[in-house]
């Protein structure tokens, strides 16, 4: 008997002549995740990913918390993996329902079996009829309840046979580095980290750019980004953080510019900016986190003026999200403790009292005619301080 991680997935199993190579990422992502944890063997079987380690004292319970990070795992479980004999089966099947009742009082149970390996000589059936009538022999506490079971033994007959009884959830999707880079506009609020984590979800590599106004924002707006970025590299491995000094941007827009028009302006040149760098490392689209009527820069008005800043296609994932839907995205990955800290970003800052909501494209090209936009950008950029956030 050895005690492995048995992982499922979905999606990839839909792809074509492909799917190898979204599987071959898949596992060099899982390899990537449990790295620190020891020395491992990460192999798959019939549509099956399994972890097994090659030291004794290997922590399952960290790996599988890693692992179920990992975009293109639906669930993962700690399984035994022993011979595919029908005694073993039974005396392993009959120590884990054992261990199960006696550490955690269960009374009701059901056997679920599924028999990957037809060579086998009893169907998957006869497997759990058998194993149950002998569990329930064995374990005179317990009884069977096919619809509401408080524990159910799987039994997978394959190359091995694994036994568990726990399923456990990962965040399903597509994995990290099968749909190219796109650039994240990260600010220190609510919705972009989880704008980000729904664009990795689908495969894509994120980078990220943050814009700073020092001294109007202080070093803790900083570094509340940064453990911003640390949560989504923990899904998404790497992200180059790009950090823009944004208020000598701002001073110059606060006092060319019809005040009314700030927030619009400010938010075409930070697409401009992140445009400009995304072309610079590779990326093939911006990710923001709008939704439509949140706030007055996000009326449909406001957005279409703000897309116009850019020819590169731009990501709103959340769109039509409310709030509050935002928010329990935010909590499930981690974000929404640090996301509500109280230190304001340089979009809280300069805040028009009164912004427009439906604005014209030609006005406010034309009150961006008063600023050297190309002369701000360029040394904006030229200062920008790049970080590479690792998932620790």
């Amino acid at each position: 008997m050895k005690k492995v991680i048995l992982i499922r997935y979905g999606e990839i199993l839909l792809k074509g002549l492909n799917r190898s190579m979204f599987e071959s990422k898949l596992i060099s992502n899982i390899k990537r995740s449990v790295r620190k944890l020891g020395k491992v063997t990460v192999r798959k079987s019939q549509a099956r990913i399994y972890i097994e380690p090659h030291e004794d004292n290997y922590n399952f319970d960290e790996a599988i918390e890693l692992v179920s990070k990992v975009f293109g795992i639906v669930s993962v479980s700690p399984v035994w993996r022993i011979d595919s004999d029908y005694n073993t089966i039974k005396e392993y099947s009959f120590k884990m329902v054992k261990d199960l009742v006696e550490r955690k009082g269960y009374s009701t149970f059901k056997v679920e079996t599924k028999r990957g390996n037809k060579q086998f000589p009893m169907d998957s059936l006869e497997i759990s009829r058998d194993l149950g009538a002998h569990i329930l022999k064995n374990v005179p506490e317990l009884s069977v309840d096919v619809k509401n079971p408080q524990f159910i033994l799987y039994v997978e007959v394959r190359d091995f046979t694994y036994i568990y009884s726990e399923i456990i959830p990962a965040v399903c999707g597509m994995p990290v580095g099968t749909n190219g880079k796109a650039m994240l506009l990260l600010s220190g609020g609510i919705d972009s980290p989880a704008a980000g984590w729904m664009i990795a979800k689908r495969g894509v590599e994120i980078d990220a750019v943050h814009y700073y106004s020092y001294p109007y924002t202080s070093e803790r707006a900083k570094e509340k980004v940064i453990e911003l970025a640390k949560i989504l590299a923990s899904y998404c491995y790497n992200i180059n953080l790009h950090i823009v000094p944004f208020t000598d941007i701002q001073m110059e827009i606060y006092e060319k510019c019809p005040h009314e028009e700030l927030t619009i302006i400010m938010r075409r040149i930070m697409m401009q900016i992140a445009e400009k760098i995304a072309e610079k490392t590779g990326s093939l689209a911006l990710v923001t986190g709008e939704s439509i009527g949140q706030v007055a820069s996000q009326t449909i008005h406001s957005l279409a003026v703000t897309n116009a800043a850019v020819s590169m296609p731009v990501f709103k994932p959340l769109i039509g999200m409310d709030k509050n839907e935002v928010v329990n995205i935010a909590k499930k990955i981690g974000t929404y403790e640090t996301s509500i800290l109280p230190y304001e970003d340089c979009c809280t800052v300069f805040v028009a009292k009164h912004p427009v909501t439906r604005p014209k494209l030609d006005r406010i090209v034309l009150s961006e005619s008063k600023l050297d936009l190309a002369g701000l950008m360029d040394k904006a950029i030229e200062n920008t301080e790049v970080m590479t956030i690792t998932a620790e």
